[in-house]
Parts: structure tokens; C-alpha cells; sequence
């Protein structure tokens, strides 16, 4: 007979797992969203997720001193500015690194890029915190203190919204990209930009979108992972962004559902590996299941298809 005890901690451990996955996915679409339409990585965006982190925790600071700890207006507000501060970083991202290099050698604004990274981090090292900055547990205790019993499981109310806002906004994505104008603009941008351009798209514009977007996408996977661990620190973007980025690989880069198929099987491949081994393996785990799909499918598991590059 399957002892009970050991069902719950492996249903445990893969609802761990499609937790970790869901953030990976909201940072894994902005790297694929960006190469979708430029065919190029945004090297900068784990640490506009960071970016997201530290506005939203001021923000809530400011709040609190101008109106008193309304838990849910402030959080909401400090999210929605998050995403506005995110993204005001992704468009000065798009305009510095990417857009007067779009047509320079590759390397150009892959270096851009990565010294933009650097910058970022070292800018908030120096001018925000040099010392982990602690969440404020008053706005995260109520979500990871109480929670939902499905049978033997235990799921926190900070998981069930995890889940809930990333599948939501991924449908919201879904529907931008496959069912309004500006999602046509979007994938006709993707496949030929020189064409998009002589039928009308403003190819500038749609662009800048891009990567406003997918930084307001890191900004809300940024407070939620805040809320989790209660910490900041001012490289946590480096960490959460290569995952993310090993995730839109493996998926397929440029692919959407790849995106989130791939930062799904990175998070159940970490939450196991902690179960069997350890969390110190997990980077070990994570990387040669990379290697393996790679070696099998170059492309990723879904390739990259260009009507769905976006």
C-alpha cells in the first residue's frame, strides 16, 4: 500500500514545483516575447524583475506613511506601481541598448545589454540598499499563513494566487496576441519587419510595446517571488533570470506556450531534485536537463515557429 504521508509531500512538492514554474514563465515570456520580435535577448531583464521588487516595497513604505497600512489598497498600488516603474526601465532599456543597434553586428547590443545589467545592479547596490531589504510581512502574512486543505495538502493563499494571476495573465496574453490588432501587429512585426512597416505597422512603437510589457510581466513575478521569501537583495535578478532564460531555451526562445512549457518542467525539475537530493543540486538538475533536450532537440521542445514567434 502508498503511504499517505508520502503522496502528500510528492503532491506537495509538485505544487512547489508549479509555483516555481509559474514565476519562471511570467519572467521567461519577456526574454521570448523580445526575441520573438527582434531576435534578440534581453540580457537586462532579470534585473528589471528586481527593479519590480524594490518599487513595490517602497511603494507600499510610502503608502503606509500617507494614508496607514490599508492592506489591500496598498498592495494593489504598490504592484500597479511596480509594473510602471518596471516598465519606464524596459522602455529606457529598448531606446539605450536595442533600438539604435538593431542593425549593427549581433555582439553590439548583446554587450549593450549585459553592461545595462551590470549597471542596473550596481546602480541599485549603491543608491537603494547595499543589505538584504526585508518585505514587509504584515502585507505577505495573511497569504502565506492561511490556507486551503484539498485532501492531504495544505495550499497557502500566496500559492493560489501565484497560480491564479499567472494563468490569468497568460490567458490575457493569449488573447492580446491571437484575437486584437494589436496582437496582429505583433506577430506581423515577428516575421518581417520591413513588411510590417510598408502595410502600416509602426514597427518603433510595436517594439517598445514589447518590451514594456514583459518588463510589467517580470515587475508582478518580482513582488511575488518578494512575498514568498520575504527577502530582496539587490542581484536576486540575476538568479531568477538566467532560470527564466534556461526556461524560454528549453521551451523553444520565441515561442510562447514554449516559454511556459519550459519554466513549468525547470520548476518541477527543482522541486524534485530538492525532494531526492537536495536544493543544492537544483542548478545541477536544471542545467542537464537543458544539455538533454538540446542534444535531442536543438530547437527546443516546441521550436520556433514563426507564426507564433511573438
Amino acid at each position: 500500500m502508498t503511504d499517505p504521508s508520502s503522496s502528500s509531500t510528492l503532491a506537495e512538492i509538485i505544487l512547489d514545483g508549479i509555483s516555481r514554474g509559474a514565476v519562471y514563465a511570467l519572467v521567461a515570456l519577456g526574454y521570448t516575447m523580445v526575441y520573438g520580435v527582434l531576435g534578440m535577448i534581453n540580457f537586462a531583464h532579470g534585473e528589471i524583475f528586481m527593479i519590480g521588487m524594490f518599487a513595490c516595497v517602497y511603494a507600499i513604505g510610502l503608502f503606509s506613511m500617507a494614508w496607514g497600512d490599508h492592506v489591500l489598497i496598498n498592495l494593489v498600488l504598490g504592484v500597479l506601481l511596480a509594473m510602471v516603474f518596471s516598465a519606464a526601465y524596459g522602455y529606457a532599456n529598448e531606446r539605450i541598448a536595442y533600438r539604435r543597434l538593431r542593425k549593427a553586428h549581433v555582439l553590439a547590443p548583446l554587450t549593450s545589454a549585459i553592461g545595462i545589467s551590470t549597471f542596473l545592479q550596481y546602480f541599485i547596490f549603491l543608491t537603494v540598499s547595499k543589505e538584504k531589504v526585508q518585505f514587509p510581512r504584515y502585507y505577505s502574512d495573511f497569504l502565506t499563513t492561511h490556507h486551503l486543505t484539498l485532501g492531504s495538502v495544505e495550499i497557502t493563499y500566496l500559492r493560489l494566487a501565484i497560480l491564479g494571476l499567472t494563468f490569468l495573465i497568460m490567458g490575457g496574453l493569449f488573447y492580446l496576441i491571437h484575437y486584437t490588432r494589436l496582437g496582429i501587429a505583433l506577430r506581423a512585426t515577428a516575421q518581417d519587419q520591413l513588411m510590417a512597416s510598408l502595410v502600416g505597422v509602426p514597427v518603433d512603437k510595436i517594439i517598445a510595446f514589447t518590451f514594456i510589457l514583459g518588463s510589467a510581466l517580470a515587475a508582478v513575478a518580482g513582488v511575488m517571488v518578494a512575498m514568498y521569501t520575504n527577502v530582496l537583495v539587490f542581484d536576486a535578478g540575476y538568479r531568477v533570470g538566467l532560470k527564466a532564460f534556461t526556461a524560454a531555451i528549453l521551451g523553444g526562445i520565441g515561442n510562447v506556450p514554449g516559454a511556459v512549457l519550459g519554466a513549468m518542467i525547470l520548476g518541477l525539475t527543482e522541486a524534485l531534485t530538492t525532494l531526492q537530493f537536495g536544493s543544492e543540486w537544483n542548478d545541477v538538475s536544471t542545467f542537464a536537463v537543458l544539455m538533454l533536450v538540446l542534444l535531442l532537440r536543438p530547437r527546443g521542445l516546441l521550436g520556433e515557429r514563426v507564426a507564433d514567434k511573438v
